[in-house]
């Protein structure tokens, strides 16, 4: 009696067949199972992700054990040639498989969630989605920027709403020699709580920095939401504007630079040809 199996060429395609429309339906019924199980529980979106993800890989699997069960290939027959297939793979693929581990480091650990603001290589933007190669960051001007996994994870990253969703700015102004200091601060401390974006806790913090060399120098210091829906920048804008208003309408003089230029003629009869000169 032979020990030897064989597979017919209609065997292996329809377990191709079925490997194809399983892996589809895995991941509709992984989606469905997140989207109807777990959309009145209180989880987050990134703990949704990663539920879904295990169960696709889980679903893989019992097709991957059924597909070989139906051709009857018992799973020693793979001890050696897995090994071997995982020696060359690994080298031959090694950024793909730190970029998958890298993933999944990124979602169990969590230094970064789905919907979290960061901050990378100087641009700012919104984590979209965290996948098995790459995690996706829309940036503030639109713009969608693919990062793998492994440059995340490794470079120097701020996560600007890991605890909570609060950074303090401030903006810088100068006003005029001879101001009453007490009504500027009182109206940078205005400004601030007339502000919708600004947070009365903690409040405003006025600083009189310097003094300047035609300017008496403050700083205002207040804290935002970075989830406001508004860059940096232009909420700085906005304050500026507001602190323009305020000032002018209690004649509060935002200095400017000055320069006393003084003119020493040593020829007596110089400034009177200047004048002759100005005349013509």
């Amino acid at each position: 009696m032979s020990d030897s199996h064989v597979i017919t060429w209609l065997q292996i395609l329809y377990a191709l067949g079925f490997l194809i429309v399983a892996w589809f339906l895995s991941r509709l019924l992984a989606f469905l199972v997140v989207k109807k199980l777990l959309s009145s529980a209180r989880i987050s979106q990134d703990s949704r992700a990663i539920i879904q993800r295990i169960l696709f890989y889980a679903m893989i699997v019992l097709v991957l054990l059924t597909v070989l069960t139906y051709l009857g290939i018992p799973l020693a027959t793979f001890a050696f040639i897995s090994g071997a297939v995982a020696i060359g793979f690994g080298f031959g693929a090694k950024t793909i498989i730190e970029n998958f581990l890298s993933g999944w480091i990124l979602m169990s650990e969590r230094p970064i969630r789905i919907g979290d603001i960061v901050e990378m290589d100087g641009l700012i933007g919104r984590i979209i989605s965290i996948g098995n190669r790459s995690t996706l960051i829309k940036r503030n001007d639109g713009a969608d920027i693919v990062v793998p996994n492994s440059q995340v994870l490794e470079s120097r990253l701020v996560n600007w709403t890991l605890h909570d969703p609060f950074i303090r700015t401030s903006v810088r102004v100068g006003v005029a020699y001879g101001s009453d200091i007490g009504l500027v601060k009182n109206l940078l401390e205005q400004v601030i709580q007339a502000y919708e974006l600004a947070q009365k806790e903690p409040g405003a913090v006025i600083v009189f920095e310097d003094f300047g060399d035609s300017a008496l120098i403050f700083d205002v210091f207040f804290w935002v939401s970075i989830q406001a829906g508004r860059e940096m920048r232009l909420i700085r804008s906005d304050v500026r504007f507001l602190i323009e208003e305020a000032f002018r309408a209690q004649g509060i003089v935002i200095a400017f630079p000055q320069r006393d230029v003084h003119v020493n003629f040593t020829d007596p009869g110089q400034l009177a040809r200047l004048q002759d000169h100005d005349n013509e």
